[in-house]
């Protein structure tokens, strides 16, 4: 109630012109705390009626679009984790098919190698059969025109040493013959001390 008296002699002593001291200058009137209470009630009515709801549906609308945005983050990061997994399953499937294809690789190679070895050692083992054949062939036909050279020519060299023919075939080939093994003989003894 003091209040309200020093309010009203504050009042009285401001309409009467005299000064106010004291704790006094601080209290506003009654009237100013009426009318600023009365104020304060309707723009606090209008703000809880009006302006509170709008501002709690805002900021409810912006909490559901950031939970929103915070699920469909999540949903991304679940999709790309697995896309994630997915491709490093991906990748070690193709490493190991690489390595296998490579293993078959070396494998098939290595068979490759293997029957063209065998089949060059054949190859080579026929020709090297062939050239020996040829090579006996040709000796042997060199060995028939020799003996029949040597032959004729001893024949002849013998008729001019003994001075008579040799024409007869048997006493020929028995001359021919001792002929050629006293050559072979001396080749033999040749070639054992030239080793």
């Amino acid at each position: 109630m003091t209040f309200f008296t020093t309010g009203t002699t504050v009042l009285a002593a401001a309409a009467s012109g005299a000064e106010v001291e004291g704790i006094d200058l601080f209290l506003p009137p009654l009237y100013d705390v009426i009318g600023s209470a009365v104020v304060m009630a309707v723009i606090g009515f209008f703000f809880y009626k009006k302006i509170l709801p709008t501002f709690t549906a805002i900021l409810d609308e912006r909490t559901a679009k950031i939970e929103g945005g915070l699920l469909h983050a999540e949903e991304a990061q679940a999709e790309a984790n697995n896309l994630l997994a997915q491709y490093k399953e991906q990748l070690s499937e193709a490493r190991a098919e690489a390595a296998r294809i490579r293993e078959d690789a070396r494998t098939e190679a290595t068979g490759i190698v293997a029957d063209a070895r065998v089949k060059a050692t054949s190859e080579a083992e026929r020709i090297n059969d062939n050239a020996k054949r040829q090579i006996e062939a040709e000796r042997q036909a060199a060995a028939v025109s020799l003996r029949n050279d040597v032959g004729a020519l001893a024949t002849e060299l013998a008729s001019k040493i003994v001075g008579e023919s040799l024409e007869d075939a048997a006493r020929q080939s028995r001359v021919v013959e001792r002929f050629l093994d006293d050559l072979e003989a001396s080749m033999v003894a040749t070639a054992v001390k030239g080793k």
